[in-house]
């Protein structure tokens, strides 16, 4: 399944990664939430991501246009 080695070979690899969560709605729709370090961290895994083949396997599984991304900060 390529969902587990995306955790398992990429995601938990990354500097500055503090958490992640994976969870699916009862839609059949599904959200990843990882939460950063700092936001240079953030772009660096995105830089990471294109390039490697664990997250590209699993990327062309998907629908691309389906995928969005969005970056909030948090509030104390």
């Amino acid at each position: 399944m390529a969902r587990p080695r995306v955790q398992e070979e990429f995601a938990c690899h990354q500097p500055g990664l503090l958490r992640r969560t994976t969870a699916r709605g009862q839609d059949g729709g599904w959200i990843v939430i990882d939460l950063w370090r700092s936001a240079a961290d953030a772009d660096a895994c995105d830089a990471r991501w294109e390039a490697d083949p664990v997250t590209q396997a699993f990327m062309a599984l998907l629908d691309r246009s389906s995928v969005t991304t969005e970056r909030y900060e948090q509030l104390d």
